[in-house]
């Protein structure tokens, strides 16, 4: 096989870590080591002249400030290492227009993390067919859960192997994330037909050939009438704390479990957006989707004092419907599925989808009934179907008039840069 044929693909894996006691503290503390230290390379970086401002100076910094504070010690030279790189990068990713300046990280509003950059330090070996184990530095031998092959043993290689990892802590306890390289062979056209998308908040995913892909919610009934209970009980203890007194043990702990239940749904929505999008990208050649702008569409209908809203209480629920349903990650995970099965994904004007006709053309008052039924009122057409399936066909029907442009990310990437400072203002 020529290496024409060949490409490399990196991508992360997220799997479960099953901690004892003791690690879950060795892995707290390197947590919190790795955010003090961000936080004494911003302090740094503040108090330093900009021609001082150099990785040198900066590496020379964090070796003294680990030999100064013993707290540091707990953090391995690799992962403080790791956290200098990442400080610098989050610069240059602010100078280019693609994110944010870095700020100081706080305790409880950061997530916690660690890196491990060198993938020979995890020492991967599979258990049985439900675990593997991994060495974590300064932490020890670590069980996780196996729920893909990974290049490890005699299936790993130059080209094939682990690159380093990451440890992050969620609701739900830590992960670790494996950074896995492979080299695959490139994937031919895909030779599947060409479908509409249309997304929403009562049908998640309709296409145009009629197929619809729903979800039931996210938590079962018992689960959301804990959830509540749970919510009611966080405010009756949140009414009795004075103003600037620091937040009790318990309320603390009530909101440890609200976490816990929104993040096993959230777990629950990714692997069903994992599995949808994964169906779809290996049954069709050519994806096409609208070129929706989320960020408007969830915008508060409060107003202002002299013009207050109109259903505000309303339009509040639409827009969490909205953001529940994550269409911004569905059009993402299409992008690298598609391509991965050597399909295609494009995007199209979003305006009128929903309310033109897709049998004549015509944007006809009064077509859409209601929010399921589309009848056309146009006198020479009177089409009538489904109100999703109409609008993924006429998402498709503007890609065959050639109405397609560039996805989304490119957009954003483009509406950022034109907020960067000139360089001399660095």
């Amino acid at each position: 096989m020529s290496q024409d044929t060949l490409v490399k693909r990196q991508f992360g894996h997220r799997a479960r870590l099953a901690l004892s006691p003791v690690q879950v503290l060795r892995t707290d503390s390197q947590a919190h080591a790795a955010r003090t230290l961000w936080n004494l390379l911003h302090a740094w970086w503040q108090m330093m002249p900009k021609e001082k401002r150099t990785l040198a100076n900066a590496d020379t910094a964090i070796r003294q400030a680990r030999v100064d504070i013993d707290f540091l010690a707990v953090l391995p030279a690799q992962a403080a290492q790791a956290v200098l790189r990442t400080y610098f990068q989050a610069w240059k990713n602010c100078w280019d227009g693609r994110a944010d300046a870095p700020n100081f990280k706080g305790r409880f509003r950061t997530v916690m993390s660690v890196d491990i950059p060198q993938g020979r330090d995890l020492n991967i070996t599979r258990v049985h067919r439900r675990w593997g184990q991994v060495t974590i530095p300064k932490v020890g031998r670590v069980r996780f859960r196996w729920t893909k092959d990974l290049p490890v043993g005699k299936h790993a290689g130059a080209q094939n192997r682990i690159t380093g990892a990451r440890l992050v802590k969620d609701a739900l306890g830590w992960h670790i994330a494996f950074r896995v390289q492979t080299l695959e062979v490139k994937p031919g056209p895909h030779p599947g037909p060409e479908v509409g998308i249309d997304v929403g908040v009562t049908v998640p995913i309709a296409l145009s050939d009629g197929q619809t892909y729903e979800h039931d919610q996210w938590l079962t009934e018992r689960e959301q009438t804990k959830l509540l209970h749970l919510e009611r009980r966080a405010a009756r203890r949140k009414q009795h704390r004075k103003p600037g007194e620091p937040t009790s043990s318990r309320l603390r702990h009530t909101y440890d479990q609200i976490a816990g239940l929104r993040a096993k749904a959230k777990r629950r929505a990714l692997d069903w957006q994992h599995q949808t999008t994964t169906a779809i990208a290996r049954a069709y050649g050519t994806v096409v989707v609208e070129a929706l702008t989320i960020t408007n569409m969830v915008k508060s209908a409060r107003g202002t004092a002299e013009e207050p809203g109109k259903n505000v209480a309303r339009k509040s629920g639409l827009n969490r419907s909205i953001s529940g349903e994550a269409w911004g990650r569905t059009v993402t995970m299409l992008t690298y599925k598609t391509a991965r099965h050597g399909g295609t994904l494009h995007e199209v004007p979003a305006p009128g989808t929903s309310r033109r006709c897709s049998a004549c053309g015509f944007t006809t008052p009064g077509s859409r009934e209601s929010q399921a039924v589309f009848v056309c009122k146009n006198p020479d057409c009177g089409w009538s179907g489904n109100a999703d399936h109409n609008a993924a066909r006429n998402v498709l029907h503007l890609y065959r008039m050639g109405l397609a442009f560039i996805p989304a990310a490119g957009r954003a990437v483009v509406r950022r840069a034109k907020r960067v400072k000139p360089a001399a203002a660095r």
